[in-house]
């Protein structure tokens, strides 16, 4: 499940953030080149010219780390005017941002508002106080501020634990790695029995099967789970969707780890895990899926999160499961990849009054609906609703479209049956939508899905939830065509994701959210999704593998040219 609450962000706060970002990346360019830099040399040079070639390579490094610093710190130098131009067009982009753009601006970089706020006395600056201290800040202050991670990066004390786990640390050689597992273990070095929890609270399995334990689930991420930095909005889940999450094909109740209060017997956190095969590149792994990771808002400085992480990793480890694989929206030792968020609006008039999406300066309500608008009937000849029937023949073509990514997953028809044509039961809300595309010799030549999670508007007077749409599994057959054709897939996807847009607001749904993972970026703009401010980091668990692209630059904008490498939607 998503475990990042994101929203649309503002496009001039997005030109501002990605204007910050590209002055970043050239700091850290430089930095890289310097770092390439022979400090006295190469070994042919030196051979054939002596202390010469030495010289030669020490002035070329120096000059390296010179560019690098008068880039940031704008010491004298020839580039100086330049960089006092950079600096000056720089505040004036950041000073003619309103109140609420600044704000979005500081949420894309905690780092940054980290230092405002040290600077005001550790209390949260108003807007005006911001734009104030920013116009007094010069460029090596507001680069330093920058979060190179981006949203929600922890600062270093929060990685103890992560210092103990069999993780790639940050500062390692991120050179190209042999990849394959960091730990080896045999069942016999993992530990039988839990570790002890601190007094007045005790370890339960819970059954999913039994409809007051699963309610007891629901009720705790409902009130404890993700919610947005604001506290506007929390995911709300619903039994159908946890079920439908949580108990695939090979599920096991050993997996459904909670703990609970002993005098109360209030269940007050709890984590999951399924067991899921991953082609990482050309290797497949079986991993345990770890999600929804819950502590009570009133236990958190329990540090119960990282117990809980050590049981389901035991758990795993007995059954001979030994990588992990998991999402999150902050940053821990260290992702293989990075996704942004984007969104699009249906119904923006609601999402409007929910303070979901905000009133760009200069525009009116009525244009904005306007432009979200879509039709009421789709256009893709033979496009229909998914059956079991499929199943065979939906595998075969996602098992060839997910052969182009770095990750993906590795799926049965069993598998697939249960997460695009599960059986809904009575009395539940449907909570995905699978369509398949007929051709004339009823071949089936593409595929795409979505699911619902809704979200619960926190303490608005007007609405109660808002039902988002996400993203899930999609393939084309376009995309085998020798030679490949980038710009007919492009044609293609935006076709289907276009009627994907119709049949989500056909079913009522206010917005629809991707990622920019897969071949997303040839279809995002297009489509009229928004950047958000949240990120989405993918982990692995044991595992060291090569940095996988997220389908983003630097700048943190879409990359079409590249795309992305993971091919992994986690429900």
């Amino acid at each position: 499940m998503p475990v990042e609450e994101s929203k649309p962000v503002d496009e001039t706060v997005s030109a501002v953030d990605a204007e910050l970002k590209a002055k970043q990346a050239a700091a850290e360019s430089e930095g890289e080149e310097e770092d390439d830099e022979p400090t006295t040399g190469d070994a042919a040079g030196t051979a054939a010219s002596g202390s010469g070639a030495a010289a030669a390579g020490k002035k070329k490094k120096k000059s390296k780390r010179k560019k690098a610093k008068e880039l940031l710190t704008g010491k004298s130098g020839s580039g100086s005017s330049d960089r006092d131009d950079t600096e000056a067009d720089l505040k004036r982009a950041i000073g003619g941002l309103t109140p609420q753009q600044l704000q979005e601006l500081m949420a894309l970089n905690p780092a940054l508002a980290g230092e405002l706020a040290a600077a005001s006395g550790g209390a949260t600056p108003s807007p005006d106080k911001m734009a104030e201290m920013l116009k007094k800040m010069n460029l090596q202050d507001i680069m330093t501020g920058l979060a190179a991670a981006g949203k929600n990066a922890k600062d270093m004390a929060s990685y103890k634990f992560w210092q103990t786990q069999p993780v790639p640390r940050f500062g390692e050689d991120d050179k190209t790695v042999e990849e394959g597992p960091l730990k080896i273990q045999t069942v016999d070095e993992v530990p039988k029995e839990p570790a002890p929890l601190v007094a007045g609270f005790e370890w339960v399995e819970m059954d999913l099967t039994n409809d007051d334990e699963i309610k007891e689930v629901y009720e705790l991420l409902n009130g404890h789970y993700v919610e947005d930095d604001e506290a506007m909005f929390r995911f709300n889940y619903g039994p159908g969707i946890l079920k439908w999450a949580m108990m695939p094909p090979g599920w096991a109740k050993h997996y459904h780890v909670g703990v609970r209060a002993t005098q109360s017997r209030k269940l007050v956190a709890f984590i999951s895990a399924i067991p899921v095969r991953v082609r990482v590149r050309n290797k497949v792994i079986t991993c345990s899926e770890v999600n929804f990771l819950c502590v009570h808002k009133k236990l958190r400085g329990k540090r119960l999160a990282p117990v809980l992480i050590k049981e389901i990793t035991r758990i795993s480890n007995l059954h001979e499961i030994w990588q992990g694989l998991y999402t999150a929206g902050i940053v821990l030792p260290r992702p293989v990849s990075t996704c942004r968020y984007y969104h699009r609006s249906l119904n923006w008039q609601k999402l409007y009054e929910c303070n979901f999406v905000h009133l760009p300066n200069g525009s009116k309500p009525q244009y904005q609906i306007r432009k979200y608008a879509v039709p009421d009937r789709t256009s893709t000849k033979g496009l229909r609703e998914m059956k079991p029937a499929d199943m065979e023949a939906v595998v075969k073509l996602m098992d060839k479209y997910m052969k182009r990514f770095d990750i993906a997953p590795e799926m049965t028809v069993e598998e697939a049956t249960h997460w695009f044509c599960p059986t809904v039961e009575a009395g539940q809300d449907q909570y995905i939508w699978s369509y398949v595309v007929e051709d004339d010799e009823k071949n089936i030549t593409d595929f795409f899905s979505f699911y619902c999670i809704e979200s619960s508007a926190i303490n608005n007077p007007k609405h109660d939830v808002i039902r988002v749409a996400y993203l899930f599994y999609y393939a084309t057959d376009v995309a085998f065509k020798e030679p490949f054709d980038k710009a007919a897939l492009k044609s293609r996807l935006n076709d289907l994701i276009h009627d994907a847009l119709i049949l989500a607001k056909l079913a009522r749904f206010d917005v629809f959210n991707a990622l920019s993972l897969m071949d997303n970026a040839l279809f995002l703009e297009q489509q009229k999704f928004g950047a958000g401010d949240g990120q989405l980091h993918y982990y692995l668990f044991n595992y060291r593998a090569n940095p996988i692209a997220g389908g983003v630059d630097k700048k943190n904008q879409l990359d079409e040219k590249n795309l992305s490498g993971v091919g992994l939607v986690l429900p």
